[in-house]
């Protein structure tokens, strides 16, 4: 063998040295947190089924096993079954062999079952050995980023392609083993040799070498102490998670993943490859899935409910037709939500975020148009530019869609123009329907005209699982209890208060002017004396006792300034209020220096100006001063601190008081939760039956405010149309 050819062999032994080393390194990573998860694991599984009776045994024999003296003898959960093993059954009085083989084998299938199901939850405030140890466990992967897997997958493909031809190399590298290799084997290792030379030099011009050893060195690092660990989960809790499903195997339901798909679109979608070299973050697999959603199908509305991470989903599609070479995209959405926009974009992915926003986007679209990457622009704004052309732009983003549900507005035939000269268009909005279906269809109307007129009105009539067999192809959507196995508690709780004396003369004078708005707000139009107040600082005192952050929400900014009046402002606990007028770089920073604030703090937020496109998961506790007259505002303002990411339970208030315009809207909206429950939020709409066409909020508030005026038997001014707001 000749110099250059024992070079080339030497510089594909190093190469498969490197390659070979970081995928054990991330292979060992993976083991420890494999590890770290047994015994955690095997806990919840045994506590799960020492809470199963005994009786359930007889649900997997159909009824055939009887039971009676295994409970005579003791065994009361399926647990004690598997404790006690066949011997010790046939022990029992009146238990026989085969009674104690079919109860065990009954019993381990039940414990597979619920071993398939548990998942793991890390309790921060709680933390313990074990917990410990999978915390700083996932904190290595977590912290060496995508980079390290894409570096493994990488390493294992090298590898695989390295070891045949370095064993074919073999005749070359020394004399005599070249002399007794016949010619066959001769001219296989030249050209092995060859081979060799060219996938080294093409990883060394790539820089692959130096990527699988800054992985390894990645993968070998450890947190500086366990705190730092801790630390880094709360900061990060979603990205932990995100690993710990993928390494447990224990995701959520594939047909809860990919929205219920019919098989064929489903089937599509999962052949719909996606290249995540410009990610810098992992993805779940519903969120994969949801990417490839949007690419394989081209003009998408994906419908996630709040918090399961649209916004990554989008920029996944981004990244991966950024990697096959387009170099422009456009993102549209509220001014209140750009900058986290931009700040997503940025921390999510290598692409370049581009705001056009202000009185200098004129010149930044220029710029944008000239150099490329993501533009992030209002719906405002999008009017003030030129239509692009063609095949310009690789994918429109149009978040918080539902603002163009009306094809009237100006907004709309903005976004409809731009849609129609773009070949892929990616609709977000997690409340596709608010009040009639009809919305919902000029959403895909602006995607597929030729879809949303195709879509048969019966589809609606038969139900939602007809009706989302039918808008399959352009519409996905997924819930929170389906995907996210470690999502903390949300508990729900009404609070029902008497009016007080000072309450009561309020509402009396509201209802009298015919004035819905002023009856919503009553409650707190004599703050001294404000029995809902009175409440609000008790849950607020109870949580600073506890060290909890807490969100104020309410539709009226006189609200949150009495709520702003009757809590300590001076403390520096208070923050905000965030409100319509508030510009949304305020509104960011002010939920920054609230996440920021050590232990208790309060942000007061109007529910529409807080409750869309702000993450508030540093907030456990949310208070609702009055109930909404959408059900999906109140939704959206909740998942707000409940999403993906959240590391503590939720505690939700809603305070109401009783025998007024509060107990008619919570009873007349319960059927706008059911129906968006049924439909919406299962990827179907309904249209054309009695139940499925809500009251529009005008008649609902005439309504409400004649049916108070007979109640009280008060007359007054006829309530006007814009009542409503």
């Amino acid at each position: 063998m000749g110099r250059d050819e024992r070079e080339a062999v030497a510089r594909g032994m190093r190469l498969a040295e490197a390659a070979g080393r970081v995928r054990g390194d991330h292979e060992r990573a993976l083991g420890d947190v494999r590890e770290a998860l047994r015994p955690l694991h095997d806990r919840l599984a045994e506590e799960e089924l020492g809470r199963i009776p005994v009786a359930r045994l007889r649900d997997v024999t159909e009824g055939r096993l009887r039971l009676g003296e295994l409970e005579k003898g003791g065994f009361g959960t399926v647990r004690d079954v598997l404790d006690a093993g066949t011997y010790r059954l046939r022990q029992t009085p009146g238990v026989g062999q085969r009674t104690a083989d079919q109860a065990v084998a009954a019993a381990r299938q039940i414990a597979d079952a619920v071993r398939d199901s548990v998942a793991v939850r890390i309790d921060v405030d709680h933390p313990e050995p074990r917990t410990t140890a999978l915390v700083v466990a996932l904190h290595v992967l977590v912290e060496a980023g995508a980079q390290a897997r894409r570096a493994a997958e990488t390493g294992a493909a090298l590898a695989a392609r390295l070891a045949p031809l370095l064993a074919d190399a073999l005749p070359l590298a020394g004399r005599w083993r070249t002399l007794v290799a016949g010619r066959e084997k001769r001219e296989r290792a030249q050209a092995a040799v060859a081979e060799l030379r060219r996938i080294s030099e093409e990883a060394e011009r790539d820089g692959v070498p130096e990527q699988l050893a800054q992985a390894s060195v990645d993968l070998l690092r450890r947190p500086d102490g366990d705190l730092a660990a801790w630390v880094d989960f709360e900061l990060r809790s979603a990205e932990y998670y995100s690993l710990l499903a993928e390494i447990s195997g224990r995701g959520p339901d594939t047909a809860a993943a990919e929205g219920f798909l019919p098989d064929d679109v489903a089937e599509r979608v999962r052949e719909q490859r996606l290249d995540d070299a410009h990610c810098s973050v992992s993805l779940r697999g519903y969120q994969a899935f949801g990417a490839r959603f949007a690419l394989a199908q081209r003009r998408v509305l994906l419908g996630d409910e709040m918090g399961l991470g649209k916004t990554v989903q989008a920029i996944a599609a981004l990244a991966h037709l950024a990697a096959e070479g387009r170099s422009h995209f456009m993102v549209v959405c509220p001014a209140s939500v750009l900058i986290n926009w931009t700040r997503e974009i940025e921390t999510r992915s290598t692409l370049r975020a581009m705001p056009l926003h202000g009185p200098d986007r004129q010149e930044a679209f220029a710029d944008w148009k000239g150099r490329g990457g993501v533009a992030i622009t209002t719906f405002d704004a999008l009017r003030g530019f030129p239509t692009p052309g063609g095949g310009e732009i690789g994918m429109l983003v149009v978040d918080e869609a539902h603002y163009v549900k009306n094809p009237e507005t100006r907004r709309s035939a903005a976004v409809t123009a731009w849609a129609g000269h773009c070949e892929r268009v990616l609709f977000l909005t997690g409340t596709p329907m608010e009040n009639r279906v009809a919305e919902f269809r000029n959403l895909v109307r602006i995607l597929r005209p030729d879809f949303a007129d195709a879509v048969d009105d019966q589809d609606s009539l038969a139900g939602s699982k007809a009706f989302r067999k039918a808008v399959a192809p352009v519409y996905l959507r997924r819930n929170q209890q389906d995907v996210l196995t470690e999502l903390p508690v949300l508990q729900h709780t009404d609070e029902w208060e008497e009016l007080s004396a000072a309450d009561e003369e309020a509402y009396r004078e509201a209802v009298r002017a015919g004035n819905f708005m002023a009856m919503r707000r009553a409650a707190y139009a004599r703050p001294e004396r404000s029995a809902k107040l009175g409440r609000l600082r008790e849950l607020v005192e109870e949580s600073a006792q506890n060290g909890l952050k807490v969100v104020v929400f309410s539709a009226f900014r006189d609200v949150l300034d009495a709520v702003r009046n009757a809590l300590d402002a001076g403390s520096g606990r208070l923050h905000g209020p965030i409100t319509g007028s508030v510009p949304p770089a305020r509104r960011q920073q002010l939920v920054d220096e609230f996440s920021a604030a050590d232990g208790h703090a309060v942000l007061l937020a109007q529910i529409e100006a807080g409750g869309v496109g702000l993450n508030m998961q540093a907030a456990s506790v949310v208070i609702l001063c009055e109930p909404q007259i959408k059900p999906t505002i109140e939704h959206q303002a909740v998942a707000r601190a409940h999403r993906m990411g959240q590391v503590r339970s939720v505690q939700v208030h809603r305070l109401l008081a009783t025998g007024g315009v509060d107990e008619r809207m919570v009873r007349m909206l319960e059927n706008k939760t059911r129906l968006f429950d049924a439909y919406a939020r299962r990827s179907a709409v309904a249209e054309s039956t009695p139940d499925a066409v809500d009251v529009s909020d005008v008649s609902l508030a005439r309504r409400i405010v004649e049916e108070e005026q007979a109640r009280l038997g008060v007359t007054g001014a006829v309530p006007a149309q814009d009542t409503a707001g």
